[in-house]
């Protein structure tokens, strides 16, 4: 289970490696090195694997950590033509062999999640996977209606989700991302998920108009193991705003046995445990040293230099991993 972290270091140690196939390739960033079990972490459409800083490093506590960029986003080159779910997925399986992954913990977050469903559903050897605000809902699957749920979304989300959304956007591009685009809302996901025989944890915001409570119950019902869960307060990018119970989540959905038919409910995160913000507050100083990162980061990407990206990713997980820490202190000052 995920320890409350106030006698348990994280790594701040971020490496960055390139898996190709052919003259594409995905960037993987990864934290930590030691733990039972890998995670696998891919982002939604047009973001990077930033939209997990927070998520990480939690669940690094576990295991080593691999957030990948795809082919078109984060500055990572794209091979011209659009590229379909099934071609992601194919990286995806590349990335899991080239670094002898065995079994990781397949997360994925919005259009992630058609990506590692689509995988799983042809790999019965993977046996845990995690969809954050799954997408698309099939009695909505038009880009018009798509926009509006996101736009509705969007007004829950924390302003430094809103921040990583424009930057993350305009790197991206408008030109790749309206070719992607067609191909995320025309995936059927709804078809994949009954031959995934992956243990599957299903995760939504209570204000995710994106994946709504219904689709997330349907689901339910088309996985043949499922467990649904909705943390309130929280919107479609759920896991940065409320990354440690996330985390929490899916590591003890890792623990727990693999459910047959039979009881999956939505069920709801306990309201006592949630606060609005739960991730720590940083100082100015803090503040100031990820901003400088963030900075690097943007600088290593244009200049196509992966051990200066390497080190400025250090450089912000150290950042905000000095806030935890402080946040820590404090608490335990005032206990």
């Amino acid at each position: 289970m995920v320890r409350d972290g106030k006698d348990e270091a994280r790594s701040t140690d971020v490496t960055v490696r390139r898996v190709r196939s052919g003259s594409t390739f995905v960037r993987v960033n990864t934290i930590g090195a030691s733990g039972t079990r890998p995670f696998l972490l891919v982002p939604g459409i047009g973001v990077s694997s930033d939209y997990f800083e927070r998520l990480a490093p939690n669940l690094n506590r576990f295991g080593p950590v691999h957030a990948v960029d795809l082919p078109g986003f984060a500055g990572v080159p794209h091979p011209g033509r659009a590229m379909t779910i099934r071609q992601y997925a194919d990286l995806l399986g590349r990335v899991i062999d080239e670094l002898e992954l065995g079994d990781p913990i397949i997360v994925g977050h919005s259009m992630g999640t058609q990506v590692v469903t689509d995988l799983a559903a042809r790999r019965p050897g993977l046996s845990t996977l995690v969809l954050i605000g799954p997408v698309v809902n099939p009695a909505e699957r038009r880009v018009l209606t798509q926009a509006v749920r996101f736009l509705q979304a969007s007004w829950f989300e924390p302003g430094r989700v809103k921040a990583l959304a424009i930057g993350a956007y305009l790197v991206c591009g408008v030109r790749w991302f309206s070719r992607i685009l067609p191909n995320m809302m025309r995936f059927p996901i709804e078809q994949a998920l009954p031959h995934v025989r992956a243990h599957t944890l299903v995760i939504r915001g209570e204000h995710d108009a994106v994946a709504p409570r219904d689709w997330v119950e349907r689901i339910g019902e088309l996985l043949p193991s499922a467990r649904l869960w909705e943390i309130p307060g929280a919107a479609h990018s759920v896991m940065h705003a409320h990354a440690p119970e996330v985390a929490r989540l899916c590591v003890e959905h890792a623990e727990q046995p693999v459910l047959g038919d039979g009881d999956v409910r939505l069920r709801h995160y306990p309201d006592e445990d949630i606060e609005e913000g739960t991730a720590p507050k940083p100082s100015f100083s803090d503040t100031v040293r990820a901003m400088r990162a963030r900075l690097r980061e943007s600088i290593a990407v244009a200049q196509d230099d992966d051990a200066a990206l390497a080190a400025a990713k250090t450089e912000h997980a150290e950042a905000m991993q000095s806030a935890h820490e402080r946040a820590v202190r404090e608490q335990d000052d005032s206990e």
